[in-house]
């Protein structure tokens, strides 16, 4: 397998579940913040011009991280990263949703590109502001589901992957405080040695 990845990018979460499952894999360095995204050779592999994405062996492309991380739990489940029952499988995938469609996309996106929402300057300091207040929203809401729980199922699944990033962006490139159960759920992900070779890997250690 070979994954696209650019530092601290959301393709961090399907770095770190590749390590779990600890079968071969070449990570490729695609530096978003360089546009290397746009570049010919990338957009022959994804023309959606984004991270991350998933060559597999057959040679056949895999993008979107939902999809990317319920195929790596399906297809190697002895890394135990999904429960058999369809009502678990149905809750992590609605976390990673709300992780990456809602938390990700509309709010964290307000904040480092607000020019996408809105042509005029003047409006970015409101647009920035929105978008923490629904990544705060967020970040509570996981906080609720953690309560009483090491991870976001119970076990740890794909679904902490999509947690993980988001709160390595709050605490690490914002800065800012994670309520007291996200912030255990990270300090616990960052305990992991899958997570420490991830880290180390992207140069973020």
């Amino acid at each position: 397998m070979k994954l696209y990845y650019s530092p601290g990018a959301c393709s961090i979460g399907i770095h770190l579940l590749l390590e779990e499952i600890g079968a071969p894999y070449e990570a490729v360095l695609t530096n978003t913040r360089e546009g290397a995204q746009f570049r010919p050779e990338f957009v022959a592999v994804n023309p959606k011009s984004k991270v991350p994405v998933l060559v597999r062996d057959d040679g056949s492309v895999l993008t979107e991280y939902p999809a990317i991380a319920f195929w790596l739990a399906r297809a190697y489940p002895k890394a135990k990263l999904l429960p058999d029952d369809a009502e678990a499988q149905a809750r992590a995938l609605e976390a990673i949703d709300y992780c990456v469609a809602t938390m990700h996309m509309q709010g964290f996106s307000r904040i480092f590109r607000p020019a996408n929402f809105a042509p005029n300057e003047a409006d970015h300091p409101a647009v920035r502001a929105r978008g923490e207040e629904i990544f705060s929203k967020g970040l509570a809401l996981m906080d609720r589901t953690l309560a009483g729980k090491d991870y976001l199922l119970g076990p740890f699944s794909i679904a902490d992957s999509a947690l993980f990033y988001c709160s390595f962006w709050w605490a690490e490139r914002l800065k800012k405080e994670l309520p007291p159960q996200v912030a255990a759920h990270y300090a616990r992900m960052r305990a992991r040695p899958a997570v420490q070779r991830t880290l180390a890997a992207e140069g973020l250690a």
